[in-house]
């Protein structure tokens, strides 16, 4: 395997700024969106009739953000090339009433979301941040983003079974972050508290979907800078280069065959079901109605659906040097050896031999060394938006990735160089 021709730091510093300006799936929507205006695209609303004029457009709902650009004389029928990523990141996230406290401390009550590495959380200083819907129904987003919030691990003094038996969290009675002192719980503190952050008018606002993040910002690591840690990187690693590829597509002075596509959705992490997941009916939505706007039929529906490929960009297991054992004894990703290609054979990934041939051909259009991943057979496998994608869409998908470590950890750990080789190659696929 070659090694990579070249390392464009540019493309991870700008990741960095995305993942630090987007601690919440909105917020990473609404990053994506203001860079795809600066490139031109425009967002249309889903309540308005479509056109089907040329250039870059653009669908926000909730956490999720679909985009794409119509070439000049784009026929109904042209196909689509998809990325897909998905916006949401295993974290701590408020509940309904979430003034609580005990014994002179004031706490915020929080409930689990998808599956992240708890340990991870202990003793981080942590902010908050999310959406916030007023009584007339508008939405505001906030971002506390300083040291707001702690989950304070116990001593070991009181806990001298830690050294034996390993640290075993309950996530309801342990998981509680500390924001302040008091003997008084009072119902409303903290939304009070965001509405004056926010410059909010005190009881305007009636809900929210908040939620924690760590507030260290991603930072370059060992001795050579090669490494980068970082909060969110699965999967906000590949919206920022599916967002970069489609901006370079779209600015290209060769217009492409087909149409590429930008989707990335909310709620991954616990199972894709919802009005802004892949499984929901957004994506298909918008590539039906982009096809009938410009005049197409059911027939020209089909044709584009059929010539339609579609990469599932999600982060992958790189070998873990501590763990070598836990992976497949000949397929050992490393970083900064390029994306992974995922395949499994049960069809938690979507990729199968004419999948590989369609990456294959980007990465060498991009000159982009690739790796192949495949679980070992005595670990159970876990999946992506890719198959799920596949399945209600019927259009061919592949399932792709950078290689990390610590995944589903607060901060997870990449090769500084693979953030740029895959935007590369996602540029060259959607370029096809």
């Amino acid at each position: 395997m070659t090694e990579p021709a070249r390392f464009d730091r540019g493309h991870t510093d700008d990741l960095m700024t995305f993942l630090a300006a987007s601690p919440t799936p909105y917020h990473a929507v609404a990053t994506a969106a203001e860079r795809l205006e600066k490139a031109g695209f425009k967002q249309v609303a889903e309540t308005d009739a479509w056109d089907g004029t040329s250039g870059g457009k653009y669908v926000l709902r909730g956490g999720a953000i679909v985009a794409w650009y119509v070439p000049e004389g784009a026929a109904p029928h042209t196909p689509f090339r998809i990325v897909g990523a998905h916006t949401d990141s295993p974290n701590l996230r408020v509940k309904p009433l979430p003034d609580t406290g005990a014994h002179g401390w004031r706490q915020v009550a929080v409930e689990i979301y998808g599956g992240p590495l708890l340990n991870s959380w202990l003793d981080r200083d942590l902010g908050i941040a999310g959406r916030l819907t007023l009584r007339d129904g508008s939405t505001r987003l906030v971002n506390v983003d300083r040291p707001l919030l702690r989950v304070p691990q116990l001593a070991i003094h009181l806990d001298r079974s830690v050294t034996a038996d390993g640290l075993k969290l309950d996530k309801q009675r342990h998981m509680q972050p500390v924001w302040g002192l008091g003997r008084d719980v009072r119902d409303g503190d903290l939304i009070a508290f965001l509405e004056e952050t926010a410059g909010i008018p005190a009881g305007e606002v009636i809900g929210w979907d908040l939620m924690t993040h760590s507030v260290e910002p991603p930072a370059y690591l060992g001795r050579d800078r090669e490494l980068l840690a970082g909060p969110r990187m699965d999967n906000l690693l590949s919206v920022h280069a599916g967002t970069a590829a489609l901006m370079a597509v779209a600015s290209s002075s060769s217009q492409p065959a087909s149409i590429p596509v930008l989707a990335a959705f909310d709620h991954e992490e616990n199972g894709s079901q919802s009005d802004t997941g892949a499984d929901g009916p957004l994506l298909g939505t918008v590539l039906e109605r982009s096809v009938y706007a410009r005049g197409g039929s059911y027939e020209d529906r089909a044709r584009a659906f059929a010539g339609t490929v579609c990469l599932s960009s999600d982060t992958g297991h790189a070998v873990h040097p501590n763990y070598a054992e836990r992976h497949d004894p000949t397929h050992h990703p490393r970083v900064n050896g390029g994306p992974i290609l995922k395949v499994n054979v049960n069809n938690r990934y979507a990729t199968d031999g004419s999948g590989r041939a369609e990456f294959t051909a980007a990465c060498e259009a991009a000159d982009v060394p690739f790796q192949s991943f495949v679980s070992n057979n005595s670990m159970p496998c876990g999946t992506t938006i890719g198959p799920i994608t596949a399945a209600r869409h019927g259009i061919k998908t592949v399932d792709i990735g950078v290689a990390i470590l610590s995944m589903h950890s607060v901060r997870e750990l990449c090769g500084a160089d693979d953030p740029f080789l895959l935007a590369n190659a996602l540029t060259a696929f959607l370029e096809r």
